[in-house]
């Protein structure tokens, strides 16, 4: 068995309650962030750490995530058409930057229950999680600090991130 880290799993099938009435009608993980909604940081990050295989935990009414994902060919002759090569090309990367799969968690039932929903597309392999909904941008993308410390030592790599004290 390889030490290195090549497949993340990123569960995306939750209610997102926590972000309520924004996530009513689309998906949290679709939620821009300047530009870009927050699902494409996640893959982003994964591919920037050398990740190659992704697959995403949805539910019903978060198809939005595998259309983002996807080849538009309508949308991509359009922008050939109208001269803007920049934008085709963006687009069009975003569907080549790994491969990205998908599987429907049929019943929401948690995250223990979301990433068993990956068993066999990760086998015996050692592999990230991601969460949808947390972005963390650094110069050295924390999912490649984790993926290092994993490969280094051969064991389970989890983090954390420090919280105030709670109060009830």
């Amino acid at each position: 068995m390889s030490n290195q880290v090549r497949k993340a799993v990123i569960p995306a099938a939750g209610l997102g309650t926590r972000v309520l009435p924004a996530s009513k009608a689309m998906p949290k993980e679709m939620l821009p962030i300047v530009d870009k909604p927050a699902i494409q940081y996640i893959v982003e990050e994964a591919v920037a750490s050398g990740i190659t295989e992704i697959l995403i935990i949805t539910n019903r009414g978060k198809s939005d995530l595998e259309n983002h994902f996807d080849r538009a060919p309508e949308l991509e002759e359009r922008l050939l058409q109208a001269g803007r090569q920049d934008a085709y090309d963006e687009i069009v990367a975003l569907t080549r930057m790994a491969n990205i799969c998908f599987v429907r968690q049929k019943e929401t039932k948690g995250l223990g229950h979301a990433v068993n929903c990956a068993r066999s597309f990760v086998g015996n392999e050692p592999f990230a999680i991601l969460f949808g909904d947390d972005v963390i941008l650094g110069e050295t993308p924390v999912t490649a600090q984790l993926c290092q410390a994993y490969e280094k030592y051969g064991l389970g790599v989890v983090g954390t991130k420090e919280m105030s004290p709670w109060k009830r």
